[in-house]
């Protein structure tokens, strides 16, 4: 087939890669403009514009630049931005989605999963049409959600099942979209920094949730405080001593092992970053700052 594909971070590299391998003819790849980023302002080129000039393929950055071609179908992977009406008109679209929707609509539908703990997400091949991710459903894939899949790992696992589906779809024929149910819908909002923020006192299920979908934060000394890794430890007194006895101690005290009480439980730091400095091994920090008895988040 001929195609158009839309697409700009990294989580959108394998599918076009994938549709090449295929034999299918992407005409044109549509991409986020170049950003000047680090020191000096060095112009980078998104993820996927740098595959698709390694790849040989023509890029724009404007989306017009469709209306001048003919293609059999446009394939839309985490563009990051609105496709117009007008754009709809002239070529039909198809739209890689990383949930099971209608649930987790919008940007950040990976990490939203694992936030609320769900017990299954999967990916969607879907129609595009004007509205977020309100498309009619070609196909879909499940997949099981553990609670130790951080939403890196999970993000990989979708991108591959999402590639094999999309492949398949467009091998077979893609056939008539079934509509959305307008019951359970959720959206996805983009992350922003609070939503990351550790708060001692929430449950330690939900605080690993947070350590998994990455950039969790806290405080130690008034600096901010990266929890990369990290387990839940259920035990109601530590190393048998009375002091640590978790009723009586407040959420966010660390002990000398490096264990946080939390609103219910103990967490275990396995790998932090404090401010400025490099990642390392909860230990290893543990060992050179001391903080037993102190408190995070203050």
């Amino acid at each position: 087939m001929r195609l158009v594909y839309f697409g700009t971070p990294e989580v959108a590299t394998t599918p076009l890669r994938a549709l090449c391998s295929a034999g299918h003819e992407v005409v044109l790849v549509v991409t986020a403009a170049d950003t000047r980023r680090g020191r000096g302002s060095a112009v980078t080129p998104s993820p996927v514009k740098a595959v698709a000039m390694e790849l040989g393929l023509t890029v724009s950055e404007d989306p017009q630049d469709v209306l001048s071609l003919d293609a059999d179908l446009g394939v839309v992977v985490a563009y990051g931005r609105i496709i117009s009406s007008q754009l709809l008109d002239h070529l039909n679209m198809v739209n890689l989605h990383f949930s099971l929707l209608p649930r987790w609509r919008g940007a950040a539908p990976v990490e939203r999963a694992i936030l609320a703990g769900d017990a299954q997400t999967g990916v969607c091949v879907m129609e595009v049409a004007e509205g977020l991710d309100t498309g009619g459903i070609y196909a879909q894939a499940e997949i099981d959600l553990d609670d130790r899949v951080t939403a890196a790992e999970l993000r990989d696992q979708l991108v591959s099942l999402g590639s094999d589906l999309l492949l398949d779809q467009l091998h077979q024929g893609l056939g008539e979209a079934i509509p959305q149910s307008e019951v359970g819908v959720t959206y996805a909002h983009k992350l922003h920094a609070p939503d990351a923020q550790l708060l001692w006192d929430s449950p330690s299920d939900l605080l690993l949730r947070r350590v998994r979908v990455g950039g969790a934060w806290t405080t130690f000394r008034q600096k901010r405080f990266k929890v990369l890794s990290a387990q839940i430890v259920q035990v109601d007194v530590l190393e048998g001593d009375p002091s640590m006895r978790s009723a009586q101690v407040a959420p966010g005290t660390l002990a000398s092992a490096g264990l946080v009480r939390t609103g219910d439980f103990w967490i275990e730091l396995l790998r932090v970053q404090p401010e400025g400095k490099a990642a390392m091994s909860a230990s290893d920090w543990a060992n050179g700052a001391r903080p037993g008895g102190e408190v995070l988040g203050e």
